[in-house]
């Protein structure tokens, strides 16, 4: 279930009530978010949109990528943000859920 990231299903409803984006940055957990927003300078940036389902830095890195890179990422999709590149994204999203690329 992890591998194919089914269990991740259940946060569509937190994008129904609005609570959350299909894409846009992964939220973090508040220890996480306070610790990396005092390491990384832009790190806040990302706490300024609605926060995704899916992201640049899942897709780009998954799991076995650093905070900073992570962050970086993160910043580059609120900096390029459209909905083409959301388009490609969600698709980019679909194909690691069907192949198990990016899975632990």
């Amino acid at each position: 279930m992890r591998k194919t990231r089914v269990d991740e299903l259940p946060q569509f409803w937190n994008v129904l009530k609005g609570d959350m984006s299909l894409v846009g940055p992964r939220p973090e957990r508040p220890v996480l978010t306070e610790e990396f927003s005092q390491q990384f300078a832009d790190f806040p940036k990302r706490l300024r949109i609605i926060p995704g389902i899916t992201g640049y830095a899942q897709i780009n890195g998954g799991y076995d990528i650093t905070p900073d890179a992570k962050c970086k990422l993160d910043n580059y999709y609120i900096e390029h943000f459209s909905v083409w590149f959301d388009i490609k994204m969600l698709l980019g999203t679909v194909k690691i859920v069907f192949t198990g690329d990016g899975a632990r």
